[in-house]
């Protein structure tokens, strides 16, 4: 079939989807809902057998609804409706929720019910059981209404009992007033704001919009008080306890989120340092030694990169037999921390010192030549994360993680952390350049065909974790584990002597100096965009297949 996903934006739901529809077969291509005439004209050029919306914010035309199937995936059962259905339940504490395919009709949500699953809500952000639970739930339904078609069956004219339309949750929902809030609630709002748009609240006499939240177990004070201090966040006082508040932003709009001591320099640099806010933490098994560095969104910053090279030399210095390098359970890594480069008085200074410090981090693992490193990731990664990975030994990536293994999306940005050594190591040259240049994301089936990764663990969170603490201790048990070790340090020997990686990246950093400080201010251009969510004009042409060749639309034109 030829599917086409109308989506807002090239989300983790729909990135997810147009990995799995790929994966069983079928044509996609993507437009973004800009406007009515976009979406007739990707419409005409691509002449889907189906449409798919995972993420939309306006209705779609009633001409379009009339030309093809068009099913959109609502977070919600059947019968609910409106556009903050994931927001309500987190709000309301629900413990069962789910996820439904409506085909799209003039009425919104009201349409006939092709498939739905039940989820189970976890005490999460919204954001990350977006990215699990619903995702999983979502390919489920797109599987069976898929199967449905092909069998030439259709769902019942229309939903037995709509619901009336629920308004979409305002910021005033979720405002935060400490003084009357418990913990629970402060963390329940957080997370249904999380990552947009931001729970509003008064912090440090600023009205502000916060982010990752977590339980400061053990601290207390007066309501709304900052208490202290741990890594990027700050405690602050709630009714009956507190809450670390790790992110936050100004209340206007396009203003960029950042760490909250950062956010607040100056007005916390007197709090007290407290341990409590997830941080980069080791713990053993044995021989095994598991390196977690759960960053936010997967961002990591000049100093989150220099404190996790640290860690993997701290961690080498107690002599274990393998490094199984967790990251954090709904992001492995991204790469560049590209909110705080925006912010930076110097963006092009800032992206300077945040990619070599990358590099170090990369350097470092590429020259562990004592022990086994593992890259196990539970969670997505993007750009100069992914390649943070391959310069581990194996790769191991739970089912449903999807990859994004290029950075030219971000301004024509080369790259570096050596990826052009580690990527042709892995999948050979012509393999490594066809990856690059498609810019599209891979989920974990493609990724173990092409060679990116080694191994896949189950889908489910808890059996992955046990498959991963299984498969750790099997690298160390091994009774070949003294002629792996020598294999890996021989061909790095070997690998140095053909091309030193000095030389790799002076190369990648010649590109990256042009990128950073040219004349082309592409990837600075790009970069603001991204982090102040500015939508985009235009569907980027990798993902529009449908508006790959110039020449498609006067071809289609002449042929109407």
């Amino acid at each position: 079939m030829k599917i086409l996903l109308l989506c807002h934006s090239f989300n983790s739901l729909t990135q997810r989807l147009h990995v799995e529809i790929r994966d069983w077969g079928h044509q996609v291509s993507v437009e973004f809902d800009i406007n009515d005439a976009v979406t007739r004209d990707a419409i005409a050029l691509f002449a889907p057998d189906l449409v798919i919306a995972p993420f939309l914010k306006r209705a779609i035309p009633p001409d379009v609804l009339a030309r093809v199937p068009c099913l959109v995936v609502h977070p919600g059962p059947p019968g609910d409706r409106g556009p903050s259905a994931l927001d309500w339940a987190i709000l309301e504490g629900r413990l069962r929720w789910g996820v439904t395919l409506i085909e799209a009709t003039p009425e919104l949500d009201a349409g006939p019910v092709w498939a739905h699953r039940d989820v189970a809500m976890r005490l999460a952000t919204k954001s990350s059981l977006y990215r699990n639970e619903v995702a999983h739930a979502a390919v489920a339904c797109v599987r069976e209404a898929l199967d449905m078609i092909a069998r030439g069956e259709r769902p019942p004219a229309r939903q037995p009992s709509a619901a009336p339309m629920r308004p979409a949750c305002r910021r005033e929902d979720r405002r935060i007033d400490f003084a009357r809030d418990t913990t629970a609630d402060v963390l329940r709002k957080i997370a249904s704001a999380d990552g947009a748009p931001g729970a509003p609240a008064r912090l440090l006499g600023e009205e502000t919009l916060v982010f990752d939240a977590h339980e400061a177990a053990g601290q207390f004070g007066a309501p709304g008080e900052a208490l202290a201090r741990s890594g990027p966040a700050i405690a602050v006082a709630t009714r009956d306890g507190a809450v670390w508040i790790g992110h936050a932003r100004a209340a206007q709009p396009r203003a960029v989120k950042a760490p909250a001591t950062t956010f607040f320099a100056g007005r916390c640099a007197s709090l007290p340092e407290r341990d409590g806010y997830p941080a980069i933490r080791c713990e053993t098994d044995g021989a095994v030694a598991h390196l977690h560095f759960p960053f936010y969104n997967g961002a990591m910053s000049t100093q989150d990169c220099g404190a996790l090279a640290r860690a993997i030399e701290d961690v080498r210095r107690s002599r274990p037999r393998a490094l199984v390098l967790m990251g954090g359970p709904d992001y492995w890594s991204n790469g560049l921390h590209l909110g705080l480069i925006e912010t930076a008085a110097s963006p092009a200074d800032e992206s300077w010192a945040n990619i070599n410090a990358m590099n170090e981090c990369v350097r470092a693992l590429i020259e562990a030549d004592d022990l086994l490193v593992v890259a196990a990731l539970r969670g997505n990664a993007g750009a100069g994360g992914v390649f943070l990975a391959l310069a581990a030994d194996e790769v191991w990536i739970r089912d449903g993680v999807v990859l994004n293994p290029h950075y030219k999306d971000m301004g024509n940005l080369y790259g570096s952390e050596y990826w052009t050594y580690l990527l042709p190591r892995r999948v050979g040259e012509e393999r490594a350049r066809a990856i690059a240049a498609a810019r599209l994301p891979m989920g974990a089936r493609e990724a173990l065909r092409v060679g990116l990764v080694d191994r896949i663990l189950p889908e489910d969170p808890a059996q992955a974790e046990t498959a991963l603490r299984a498969a750790a201790r099997g690298i160390v048990e091994d009774g070949d584990y003294d002629s792996q070790l020598t294999a890996k340090a021989r061909r790095r020997r070997e690998d140095e002597a053909r091309k030193p990686l000095a030389a790799y990246l002076e190369a990648e950093l010649e590109k990256m100096r042009l990128n950073f400080y040219g004349f082309d201010p592409s990837y600075h251009i790009a970069r603001h965009n991204f982090i102040r969510k500015i939508p985009k004009s235009r569907t980027p042409p990798t993902l529009a297949a449908h508006r790959a060749r110039p020449t498609a639309r006067l071809d289609k034109a002449a042929a109407r």
